[in-house]
């Protein structure tokens, strides 16, 4: 097993760890603690609203420049459209992966979905379907950690920027206790994977101008 796996199987025992024996008393931790502020950690995770803002640009961007010219893209713009289309996929994983698990939330925040705080309700309801069941994963993380794991191989001159932006949506999440902690780290691993997976998948290249 190399480095790589180890840490994917460490984060996935983290997960289940976390719904075991974490996710419950930190919710009640932040409800208790962090309720009538919680309008100020929820504007930490508004910096996934820029990034979403920054990906469609890039691809209006990328995508213009890659017809017009008639060839694959290179470089910084190459760069720019991998980055963006990296976030868009893990925008669509983590949209199936909602549904598939079904995961009530920690409050109740829309239509009178079932929570925990509120009702009691900590639960995977499978391919349920409905907002009141789409906790798992956070999609504020996914993006944001798609977008990072891209910009961390393809622009490693602002790797410094990773970190932080990763850990402050996550504060911003708990604090507002808008997700469990395993909805976090599920999120977090979901969308560095995809952002990984498109940082390396080669561009197709443009149909050749006729002759």
């Amino acid at each position: 097993m190399n480095w790589k796996t180890a840490v994917i199987c460490g984060l996935l025992a983290t997960i289940v760890l976390s719904i075991v024996f974490i996710d419950q008393n930190l919710a009640i931790w932040a409800y208790e603690n962090f309720h009538d502020t919680r309008k100020t950690f929820h504007n930490l995770t508004r910096l996934v609203d820029g990034i979403e803002i920054l990906v469609l640009i890039g691809l209006i961007w990328g995508g213009a420049l890659f017809f017009a010219r008639g060839a694959g893209l290179a470089g910084r713009d190459a760069a720019i459209l991998r980055v963006s289309l990296a976030v868009l996929a893990a925008i669509g994983v983590k949209d199936l992966l909602k549904v598939v698990f079904g995961r009530t939330w920690p409050e109740t925040w829309t239509n009178a979905n079932p929570s925990f705080i509120t009702d009691h309700v900590f639960t995977f309801a499978p391919f349920h379907g409905g907002l009141g069941w789409s906790s798992f994963p956070s999609g504020h993380e996914t993006v944001v950690a798609s977008f990072c794991a891209a910009l961390w191989l393809l622009a490693p001159r602002l790797r410094w920027l990773c970190v932080p932006m990763m850990l402050v949506v996550a504060v911003g999440l708990i604090g507002a206790d808008e997700h469990w902690l395993s909805d976090i780290i599920a999120g977090g691993l979901v969308g560095w994977l995809v952002g990984v997976l498109m940082a390396k998948v080669e561009l197709p290249k443009a149909a050749a101008q006729a002759r």
